[in-house]
């Protein structure tokens, strides 16, 4: 598992990249964590990729008038690879090429903003994101109130699992 990172503004902390890197492998392995060792593989060791893009409030309102039609700030969007999860797990079975799961653009100020809003610190509000996005990419939405449940319950899980809490 690979996360490249494009954070000109330098927000991202090395315990933040470390703390995501664990949410997505941790992810992985909770959703593809059986495909994967069928094909030899692990969570950790596949060849898959995410791309994080830090952007300011200003950017993130354009990327989301333009491909959500919504002309507002947002705290992250995500820009899933494949159409569904179960594409998603034959491509990470398969092996061979690596497979780029999707992107991630998240805009920091606004996640500073949240954190302060909900009483938690910027590296828990800043890895939930993260974490928000990486279940979209893998098929998860929240367009009704039991897709929202159950997304909601499995970001809890993988923030849980990597040692993630409200104060951090």
């Amino acid at each position: 598992m690979v996360i490249f990172y494009s954070d000109e503004s330098n927000k991202l902390t090395p315990e933040i990249t470390a703390l995501m890197e664990k949410a997505a492998v941790t992810a992985l392995d909770m959703e593809f964590g059986e495909a994967l060792r069928e094909a030899g593989t692990s969570a950790e060791q596949c060849d898959a990729e995410i791309s994080v893009t830090v952007v300011d409030g200003e950017e993130i309102r354009e990327l989301n008038r333009d491909y959500r039609g919504i002309d507002r700030v947002t705290d992250v969007l995500s820009f899933p690879q494949y159409d569904d999860y179960e594409e998603l797990e034959d491509e990470l079975a398969e092996g061979g090429a690596a497979v780029l799961i999707g992107d991630v653009v998240l805009c920091y100020d606004r996640a500073v903003s949240q954190a302060e809003e909900y009483g938690t610190g910027i590296v828990r509000e800043t890895v939930y994101l993260f974490t928000h996005s990486i279940m979209h990419l893998m098929g998860y939405d929240h367009e009704d109130e039991e897709e929202r449940a159950v997304m909601r319950k499995r970001e809890e899980e993988i923030m849980e699992a990597i040692g993630v809490g409200r104060q951090q």
